[in-house]
Order: C-alpha cells, then structure tokens, then sequence
C-alpha cells in the first residue's frame, strides 16, 4: 500500500498512515490534538525553533494548529508507518462532561511531546493494529472506546498533557508579527495564517498591511528566499533540501525566483561554496 491519505479504521478518530515512496515532505497543521505511534520508518518534524527525529516505537504527543514540516522517509528497508489518534474537542468535552472533570485555562497551548515508554501506550497501539486488518469496517462504538481509552491514559501517565488538552478555545487574536516572524516558512493558506492569529482573512490581510507595509505573499517570499540564502551560504545545505524546508512548493519555482532576487541560482551559490571550501 502506497498512500499519503490516513485509512480511517471506522468513522472514529483512529488512523493508519502508510508510505513507500523514499521521500514525503508536507505541511502539517494538525486542527485536532492528536497522538502518533510509529511502526516503521522514520518521521522528521520541522519546527521554527526545534527539530524532532522520531522512529519506530515511539510515541509523539502532537498539539492541534501546531504549524510544522513533517518529512517522513523509510528506515532500514521498511516503509513509513504510523498510527495516529485524534482527540478531538467534542470527544474531550464528552469525557470531561462523563467524569466530571474541570477544565483548566492555560495561557499557552502544549507542546509537541516526545512520549515517555509505558506499558499502557505499548497495549493501547499493540491492541489497535489488527483492527486495521479487518475487511469490514470497526463499529464505532469500539472505535469510540479505544479513543476514550487513550483520553484515560493521558490523565493516568502525563496530568499536566491531559489538563492542557482539555483548554477547547479557539485561538484568539494575538500578535501578528510575532507570529509571522516564527513562522513565516510555513507554507499554508493565507486563511489558514489568519485563523492561527485569530483573524478572519479579510482582517488578516488588513492588520498585515500596516504592521509590514506590504502584502502577505510578497513579504513571505522575501523572507523566506532569505532564509534560504543563509541556508545554503552559510550552513552549505542542499538547495533540494532547502527548497522545501523553506516554504517553497518545488525546486524549480525556488531557483527561478531566487535567481530573481540574487542573481544566482541556488545551485550556483551552492557550488560556489563547495569550490571555495
């Protein structure tokens, strides 16, 4: 099997993640808090201030609009695998709701988490993996039960995860060039921008205006096409490597629109710095 798509086990919140391909590179903006399991292969997770490097057997806690570059390869001849579960906010308001649980308000979201091993996570995956064998689709009422499984696990095993998790407010409006600045080599939809500022888009665009005195896709280029600059001359990375990282959809769009800005193409700056060094 050979898919980008998660394979749902019903109409529940459990998910299998399957690829061959030697290299997958995407943007992830998860919009459900949401905890992955890796069988095999290996998954890189690009964020604007850390990198995670997650293998099989590990277990990663993913907060929900959480903006990254995820680039997942195989690893020691086996193709990328993963289990993902998502908690959504009705599911964690159902739960709290069930046991009676308070909520509490944090100032910032959680984390992304790399999950310490227990034997409770080892069973909840373990326990998954043969529904995905199944020729018909899992009830949802077990599907359900597996997810408020994991929900119970969370409150045993990290309190303090469970807690933040369970702050269901949408973002609010928050500093725009703050935001910006850390994330500007995202490439997700302007839509997509002003949500996570809490902006509609006609807003967003407005409030972009006169904090940068530009537009937002001219400004995003320019930095992004400076970041791939330093990238490459300073750091000598692959100009393939850099292009996605970056914010740049493919590599010839990259190289035409830096050759525009630096008169060279990434590959000629590259080769410059091999020769001198």
């Amino acid at each position: 099997m050979i898919t980008h798509t998660p394979q749902p086990l019903s109409k529940a919140n459990i998910f299998l993640t399957c690829t061959e391909e030697k290299y997958y590179s995407n943007e992830l903006i998860v919009e459900k808090n949401t905890l992955i399991r890796m069988l095999s292969g290996e998954m890189k997770i690009i964020l604007p201030d850390s990198t995670y490097v997650v293998g099989a057997g590990d277990t990663i806690f993913f907060p929900r609009n959480e903006p990254a570059k995820v680039i997942k390869v195989p690893k020691d001849g086996r193709p990328y695998k993963s289990v993902a579960i998502y908690f959504t906010t009705e599911a964690m308001q159902q739960y709290f709701l069930r046991h009676d649980i308070k909520t509490k308000h944090y100032q910032n979201k959680p984390p992304i988490k790399l999950m310490d091993k227990h034997p409770l996570l080892e069973s909840l995956f373990n326990s998954l993996l043969p529904y995905f064998e199944m020729k018909s689709e899992l009830p949802l009422s077990i599907a359900d039960g597996k997810v408020e499984e994991a929900i119970s696990i969370l409150k045993l095993i990290d309190e303090d995860l469970f807690d933040a998790i369970g702050n269901f407010e949408e973002p609010g409006k928050i500093n725009l060039a703050e935001f910006m600045e850390k994330n500007y080599m995202f490439n997700m939809p302007m839509e997509k921008f002003g949500y996570l500022t809490g902006r509609s888009l006609t807003t967003f665009k407005r409030d972009f205006k006169k904090t940068f005195n530009t537009t937002p896709q001219k400004w995003l280029t320019q930095k992004r096409l400076e970041l791939a600059y330093h990238q490459i001359s300073d750091l000598n990375r692959k100009p393939v490597d850099v292009c996605h990282e970056t914010g740049f959809e493919n590599l010839s769009h990259f190289s035409f629109a830096f050759k525009k800005q630096f008169g060279v193409s990434p590959a000629q700056l590259n080769n410059a710095k091999i020769i001198h060094a």
